[in-house]
């Protein structure tokens, strides 16, 4: 029950109220992703609720959110009156195991989907509401973002949220005891519910985090970190075979000696250097990571007419080295090439970067 005056008089009681449908509850959370406490776990967390009812083989999931570490959400709503809330933990882990298995469900599909959303619900393409939502810097640290989300997703790194507008003692029973007993970072939310006027009221309630304080340290193990030179040599000297290494030195001595400035990712599990040419673009025209990937940033080369241009000598070049699989589409999209690929035409894509420049 809540008391509501105004002006410390005529005060009116509020019961609570009944949600009638579990899409209103979808919609709700995607409208206010700030009703899920996950601010309870750590101060400065948030979700961005990329897309509803995220089609996998085992069903849609309610909704899909992400975090500004790149940590994913699957979120399974239910109302207290459907018959199938004791199957609701079994349900969200099992669209996990899905999204984790099912290949069909490619980060790039999932992308593509919820640019799709973000144009038509906020005019914006998703890089841009991404950017927006968490506030970031620059489209660096967009990318970034997106990549330590690819890495979560093919590693099944995921955190799942039971949301209901009343949730049972049982089903906070059992949430403790998985916790407790597993590396699953698993949370319930309730939401109470009043109506008064035209006002809706929601006090949401965080329940899963008792446990999890050891867990959530690991986890959030993952947060973002700025690299620099030191720290990017030390990871991949600890990770590649000395070959690689060598190839991305090569690279790096060439950005480091003809680039205008050099930017450092803030990835949690990777690192990366993103050189400017102004003469290209004023965004990094391929990005070098700690796991050996080559990153051509294709698709936000676009500030200029001239850089589009270059944008298109630069793929067609690229095209004609052996190995780098470069797709026909290349001028839309962000080509990742594995160090085994491209650490041997090193030299070859200097000399066409010397071209460009």
């Amino acid at each position: 029950m809540l008391i509501i005056s105004k002006n410390g008089k005529n005060a009116k009681k509020v019961e609570t109220s009944v949600i009638e449908q579990e899409n209103y509850l979808q919609q709700y959370i995607y409208d206010n992703p700030e009703s899920i406490p996950i601010y309870d776990i750590k101060e400065d967390i948030k979700i961005c609720i990329l897309g509803r009812e995220v089609t996998t083989n085992s069903g849609p999931i309610d909704a899909f959110g992400i975090d500004q570490n790149g940590s994913i959400y699957i979120i399974e709503t239910k109302l207290y009156k459907n018959p199938d809330k004791r199957l609701v933990v079994a349900q969200v882990l099992d669209y996990g195991a899905s999204l984790w298995k099912n290949s069909s469900v490619s980060f790039e599909s999932l992308i593509s989907l919820f640019d799709t959303d973000a144009i038509k619900k906020f005019n914006l393409p998703l890089v841009q509401r991404i950017k927006e939502f968490f506030q970031l810097g620059n489209s660096e640290e967009v990318q970034q973002l997106l990549d330590d989300m690819k890495n979560n997703l093919n590693h099944g790194n995921f955190k799942f949220i039971v949301l209901m507008d009343k949730l049972h003692s049982r089903l906070k029973d059992l949430i403790l005891f998985i916790n407790e007993n597993s590396e699953f970072d698993i949370y319930a939310v309730e939401l109470e519910y009043y109506k008064y006027e035209e006002y809706e009221i929601l006090i949401p309630k965080l329940f899963g985090t008792e446990v999890k304080k050891e867990v959530n340290l690991r986890g959030m193990a993952g947060e973002r970190k700025k690299w620099n030179e030191n720290d990017f040599f030390t990871d991949i000297n600890s990770k590649l075979d000395q070959k690689y290494v060598t190839a991305i030195k090569t690279l790096f001595d060439f950005s480091k000696k003809e680039a205008n400035s050099i930017s450092w990712g803030t990835g949690s599990s990777r690192g990366s250097f993103n050189p400017k040419f102004d003469k290209i673009s004023v965004r990094s025209p391929y990005s070098v990571y700690t796991d050996g990937t080559l990153a051509l940033n294709f698709g936000w080369l676009n500030d200029s007419e001239n850089t589009k241009k270059i944008k298109l000598r630069y793929g067609e070049l690229l095209s004609n080295v052996n190995d780098l699989s470069i797709p026909k589409n290349f001028a839309e999209i962000y080509v990742q090439i594995p160090i085994e690929r491209w650490s041997f035409h090193v030299d070859e894509i200097i000399e066409i970067l010397k071209q460009l420049i």
